[in-house]
């Protein structure tokens, strides 16, 4: 039985959305955020999301790319102009507003994260784990001297601590992110691998009644994160709740993959996909 809650609002037929992706008010995004909102409607996205990078795990840790600091998202700018562009749109996408915070145990990052939410109010949060260990785990560093187990291991250990994140957030990004960029010759993170910290997860997700992102940018893990054995154990533990997200860093990739996606869903049971909105839901039919 699908409970979906009050605080929500069903959309009938097949209406793209993707929700979760970035600008160059990142500092790895190559569209400017006007041209990603013209394609996005361009393409007919029903809600389109841009949730810039707050990378204040990268600030309050001293994580380095390469022996560089990562510049930060402009706050201020980044949500001028955002709410600029929403406040001009009509009845057509629905842009929404949002941020992707890096998760760390790190209580200065807890701090900025909730002043962000105080100061701008984001239309969501997408929350996300890329360091652990000092390190981000796209990168080689990261895997130096550890075995497969161990990386991702340690990975899923910090995502299931940022489940209990102090601040406010809807969506639980990419899991399976460490995968991406893994250095071994089968990247991908297989449930039964790993089952008693994903079960962890998955249970953790459900029990908050967060969304779990289906995210298409795998690169080397797969066509997409998590995969199709960890969403179907998900879909069996009662998880109801997922949404989608190309995490496009440029124009071309806005909804990339999701019919890959979401065929997949759907063969495992899914119905519908989940857009948080200021504290709402959207439930969109696939």
């Amino acid at each position: 039985m699908l409970a979906f809650g009050a605080r929500s609002c069903y959309n009938a037929g097949m209406k793209l959305t993707d929700v979760h992706t970035h600008s160059t008010f990142s500092a790895d995004g190559i569209t400017p955020l006007a041209d990603m909102l013209a394609r996005a409607e361009e393409l007919g996205v029903a809600y389109y999301g841009v949730s810039e990078h707050f990378d204040y795990d990268y600030l309050a840790d001293g994580v380095l790319v390469e022996g560089k600091t990562v510049p930060m998202t402009d706050a201020a700018a980044y949500f001028a102009c955002a709410r600029k562009l929403q406040a001009e749109r009509g009845h057509g996408t629905r842009l929404l507003v949002g941020g992707e915070f890096g998760y760390t145990p790190n209580k200065r990052a807890h701090a900025m994260y909730a002043d962000v939410i105080a100061r701008y109010k984001p239309d969501f949060v997408v929350n996300s784990v890329h360091t652990v260990d000092g390190h981000d785990a796209w990168f080689a560093e990261y895997f130096v001297g550890k075995t497969k187990e161990t990386a991702y291991r340690a990975y899923l250990l910090r995502v299931r601590e940022s489940l209990d994140a102090p601040y406010r957030y809807d969506i639980v990004a990419h899991l399976g992110y460490v995968a991406r960029n893994a250095p071994y010759p089968d990247r991908a993170m297989h449930y039964t691998d790993y089952a008693d910290l994903l079960d962890d997860i998955l249970r953790g997700v459900i029990m908050r009644d967060k969304i779990l992102e289906v995210n298409s940018s795998a690169r080397g893990a797969g066509d997409f994160i998590p995969a199709t054995d960890v969403l179907q154990r998900y879909f069996a533990l009662g998880g109801r709740l997922v949404s989608f997200a190309s995490d496009a860093h440029g124009a071309d990739r806005i909804c990339a993959g999701r019919e890959t996606v979401v065929s997949a869903l759907r063969a495992i049971g899914f119905t519908h996909i989940a857009v948080p909105d200021c504290g709402k839901r959207h439930f969109v039919e696939i």
